[in-house]
């Protein structure tokens, strides 16, 4: 992974760039940068590397805008694609007539189609891009080619006819949930593993005989209710010694579920026959004691285990958490603990099918929805025409989408949903669903569940009007219970907004604001989603006056003290928002002369109406010191702007402490011209390009025709348009700015200085310690952390363009990210010597392993990305001497990094780490992209404010991250680092994949 933009468009742009070439003109090495592109595409996560090897030399790349027909209905085919980025509508008509055409469903990322070319069937569907799209495309004979070469390979992943299909009965499908019992779920469900894996049996052998070797009082016999069990264990107990057996467990919940895969598949027992591990006193067996005279372990054996335990722990802690939310959904609803709710809404959150829905729907489909399995391909969900009773999601695996007369039209996979349409519109089912995979998981709702579902929510909406106009929508929602004089508990019920026009949800915030002294802490996150989110509907241009206007607002009904009450507690409100949104803004609010000029007028304001009235007092002095604070320091002139050089580094003094750039604060900067001699300009950070241009201008002479070029080490460039902004900070590690008539663009080349070092510096920093590596790195990171305010991750997530602010703080810590993850790759192809290189890969483990010590989880993962980086992970000659123990660690690093469930390893990781934390930055960024992308901004011409309640719950987790301050270790600050500390902050790295590539075949060549 590359850290968000910094450098996605030169990473990107490369393996694009490799696959326009014709393929004969492809080499070893673009090869390997499009191989490394495409493993990570779900299109080909199943295709075996010797297939995916060819795809990259036969391939091509394909863009499309919104609204583009690729194919129409009944077209000969002459391609076949897979879906890289965007998604495709699939229309089907009837007639003859393409405006008849329906659409049945619509391709996602990972989906591929088109194998109707391997014998000249017309196509089945028209497919029309849905937004702007990137495919792979693999022209007919080159297919064909494939598939005679790698049928073995290809059999099982094609649709029918062309893969394999095992006819199956609805007997197969899980029996509706009237008729359903918890012995019908587990039975169905239990069919998909009778006999255990071979891993698993493995994985219940190696936990039996190291708890008879560690605690054997754990397997006995016991007795209850007069009854005798023989060699059995207690559920709590087993869920205690698995969390003391490996720090990859951090919660009880994960080790039941670790417990529950053993369950799953038989190799442990409950005695009396549950289907659900549980954490109390239960009992439980061992498959080998389910024999009498189990035979103990040898200590051949023990020691064996000892070897295996971890990796055996880490293989149960992947696979656990699937098995936890399978145990949970097959338990009746009524039977769903909150505990089990508030698990799969946690889960829901992460399935793109349902991220559009409000967190209400999310919250209610948890309650209902089914875990439904089924084991072999081939088996019919549902047919065309029959009446639609359930909506489907899934979990896991792929289906057909099948059309009498048609065939198969698409394919569907993991997060995808079908079957809605139907309950909607109560239709007859458009199309055949037909299992494409053997063992496919999906979540279930059924009509019923479905259509109370709707209607609870329109039951607890509540619409206000003006003019026959929707202008503020909010939805009821429980909020705990309140215990009445009587000493009853009552469920109370609240109300939140789910959408509304700016000024009305300013309204309604200000009005139902609590002015308790001791202020609820749910009261103010609803605060301060508003104000963290209104720069996005609501600016400060509009925001301000809107505010001035309701502080001095009276009401026209009322007795006199009535009146006076009310503009008393209005006034409070208001300056109380004021206050938490100065806070929020902080030193920002010096860049807004709008801002100012409100914060001035409104203290003058508040301090004539505290002559009058008294109670506005107590307010005075925190709005007093704020806005002293916020307009009194650009009045000094050494402080009105920093001028910083070129690539944004601070001095090495070491009692400097780093302060945040601003839009304001002025840069030297290099601008390269087509003869790479360059031109120094000085303009503010936040500048556009259209200014870039002009202080360029000013320097050459003349400006006519120019355009500004952002340059990768790879020679990709990108022209940038005139409202662009932070183009300083947006540059990929190596990246330059070029200025050039549009004429010249094609005769710009790289400097010889963004190719990056010729020689490793391996001899310098092999002497330095790897905890004084990781300390000062995590010093550095948390300087660059600490400096990125909030709302930039709004400003980027929204387009900074739109809001002409910088982002140049956030900018700079993403391409940290890239810098380290360079730096690992850069140091090991630059090591000539292959003991040398061992020592390079034992060292960035163990820096690695310091990093996730001092919680700095943006490292850790930059350098974990860079070691498995293609031009690293292919030196198998290198990776072959590295010791097993390190291997291990490796092996447990990289389980980290596991994307599955939306990087689910990884977030239970953080669950349990208390602040200060430097976190996995761009996965922050890609959540905030991914309720950005799934949900839209306005609906109905409101604002979805239940969309910025989302972005700004994931704002916070930042917050919380620096809600303790990073205290260095004394211990290692004391020493004398300075060596160490300016090689960190100095890393001078190559970011070509493309070189990378070519000096790592020439260190072990590919083998034959």
């Amino acid at each position: 992974m590359v850290a968000a933009h910094t450098s996605h468009s030169s990473s990107s742009g490369e393996w694009i760039a490799c696959l326009d070439k014709r393929p004969l003109e492809r080499s070893s090495e673009d090869v390997d940068i499009i191989f490394t592109r495409l493993k990570e595409v779900k299109a080909f996560e199943k295709f075996h590397p010797n297939l995916l090897q060819q795809i990259c030399l036969c391939g091509y790349y394909e863009n499309l805008e919104k609204g583009i027909t690729l194919f129409r209905q009944g077209d000969i085919g002459m391609n076949w694609y897979a879906v890289l980025t965007g998604s495709l509508d699939v229309k089907v008509s009837d007639t003859s007539n393409h405006q008849d055409a329906v659409t049945i469903c619509t391709l996602g990322i990972g989906t591929a189609f088109g194998e109707s070319i391997l014998d000249n069937t017309p196509r089945h569907a028209t497919i029309v891009t849905r937004e702007y799209s990137e495919l792979l495309r693999i022209e007919q004979k080159d297919f064909k080619a494939l598939w005679e070469k790698y049928r073995q390979y290809m059999s099982g992943l094609l649709t029918p006819p062309y893969g394999v299909m095992e006819t199956g009965s609805n007997n197969d499908r899980m029996p509706d949930k009237d008729s359903m019992s918890s012995g019908a779920l587990c039975q169905v469900s239990k069919n998909c593993s009778k006999v255990p894996s071979e891993k698993i049996l493995r994985a219940g052998k190696i936990l039996r005989n190291t708890i008879l070797s560690r605690a054997p009082h754990m397997i006995r016999d016991r007795k209850y209710h007069l009854k005798t069990y023989r060699q059995c264990c207690v559920g709590t107990e087993l869920v205690d010694w698995m969390m003391q057996q490996s720090p990859c467990v951090h919660l009880r919940t994960q080790a039941v579920g670790m417990w529950q895969v053993l369950l799953e598949e038989g190799v442990l027992n409950h005695v009396d026959q549950e289907h659900h591990f549980q954490d109390k006193y239960l009992f439980y067996r061992f498959l080998d004691d389910e024999h009498e005279d189990a035979p103990l372990p040898t200590e051949e054996e023990k020691k064996e285990c000892d070897e295996e335990l971890q990796d055996t722990m880490l293989l149960l802690s992947q696979i656990g958490p699937d098995a936890h939310m399978r145990m949970i959904l097959r338990k009746p609803p009524g039977q769903r603990t909150v505990d089990d709710l508030e698990f799969i809404y946690e889960e829901l959150l992460h399935i793109k099918a349902l991220s559009h829905l409000s967190t209400t729907v999310k919250r209610e489909l948890a309650g209902v929805l089914i875990f439904e399995s089924h084991p072999k391909a081939g088996t019919v969900l549902f047919n065309q025409g029959e009446e639609g009773t359930s909506w489907y999601i899934i979990l896991k695996g792929s289906v057909n989408v099948v059309i009498y007369g048609k065939g198969v039209v698409c394919t569907l996979h993991e997060g995808d949903d079908f079957g809605k349409l139907a309950l909607v519109n109560d239709a007859p089912r458009a199309a055949s669903i037909v299992l494409r995979e053997d063992n496919c998981h999906f979540l279930r709702v059924d009509k019923e569940d479905f259509n109370r579902i709707l209607r609870d929510v329109e039951a607890n909406t509540v619409r206000l009007k003006e003019h026959d106009q929707d202008v503020l929508v909010l939805e009821k929602i429980p909020a705990g219970n309140r215990v009445s004089n009587q000493g009853n508990s009552q469920p109370q019920h609240k109300y939140i907004v789910m959408s509304g026009t700016p000024e009305k949800i300013l309204e309604h915030f200000l009005e139902t604001m609590r002015l308790e002294a001791t202020q609820n802490e749910a009261t103010d996150s609803v605060l301060n989603d508003f104000i963290m989110m209104h720069c996005v509907f609501m600016p400060n241009s509009q925001l301000c006056p809107a505010l001035m206007a309701h502080y001095h607002a009276q009401p026209s009904q009322g007795t006199e003290q009535e009146k006076m009450d009310y503009a008393l507690n209005n006034k409070r409100r208001v300056i109380r928002l004021v206050l938490q949104w100065a806070g929020l803004y902080g030193d920002l609010l010096q860049e807004d002369e709008a801002a100012m000029a409100f914060l001035e007028e409104f203290y003058v304001s508040v301090s004539d109406d505290t002559r009058m009235i008294a109670a506005l007092k107590e307010q005075l002095p925190e709005l007093e010191k704020i806005v002293k604070q916020v307009s009194e320091e650009p009045k000094a002139p050494q402080k009105k702007h920093k001028v910083l050089l070129q690539l944004f580094n601070t001095s090495d003094d070491r009692a400097q402490k780093r302060q945040p750039i601003r839009g304001s604060d002025e840069v030297l900067f290099k601008v390269y011209c087509i003869d790479q001699t360059y031109t120094t300009i000085r303009v503010p950070v936040s500048s556009s390009v259209k200014e870039v241009i002009s202080a360029v201008a000013d320097k050459l002479g003349s400006g006519e025709g120019l355009i500004i070029v952002k340059m990768s080490s790879g020679g990709e460039k990108v022209v940038l348009k005139p409202h662009d902004v932070s183009v300083f900070t947006t540059l990929s590690v190596n990246g330059r700015l070029f200025a050039c008539p549009r004429d010249q663009f094609d005769s710009l080349a790289p400097l010889p200085e963004q190719e990056g070092p010729s020689a490793g510096t391996v001899g310098t920093f092999e002497l330095m310690s790897s905890k004084d590596l990781a300390h000062q790195m995590t010093i550095y990171d948390w300087e660059l952390f600490n400096c990125v305010h909030e709302l930039e991750l709004i400003y980027h997530t929204f387009g900074r363009h739109n809001f002409k602010k910088t982002t140049a703080n956030l900018d700079l810590f993403l391409r940290r990210f890239n810098e380290i993850q360079f730096w690992v790759v850069t140091e090991i192809c630059l090591c000539a010597q292959l003991s040398k290189r061992v020592q390079l890969l034992k060292k960035y483990i163990k820096i690695a392993a310091h990093c996730k010590e001092y919680k700095n989880l943006n490292s850790f993962f930059a350098i974990i990305m860079g070691l498995s980086n293609v031009a690293v992970s292919r030196l198998s000659l290198t990776w072959e001497k590295l010791p097993s123990k390190f291997k291990k660690i490796y092996a447990e690093f990289e389980s980290l990094m596991d994307p599955s469930r939306n990087h689910r390893a990884y977030r239970l990781t953080v669950a349990k780490l208390d602040p200060p934390i430097i976190p996995f930055m761009p996965l922050l960024i890609k959540d905030m992209t991914f309720t950005h992308e799934g949900n839209k901004t306005f609906t109905d011409n409101l604002v979805n404010f239940e969309k910025m309640r989302m972005i700004a719950n994931t704002v916070r987790t930042v917050k919380f991250c620096r809600s303790q301050s990073f205290n260095p270790d004394a211990a290692l600050t004391n020493k004398n680092h300075q060596d160490v500390r300016s090689y960190v902050r100095q890393l001078n790295v190559i970011d070509n994949q493309r070189t990378l590539s070519q000096m790592s075949h020439r260190l072990e060549p590919r083998r034959a």
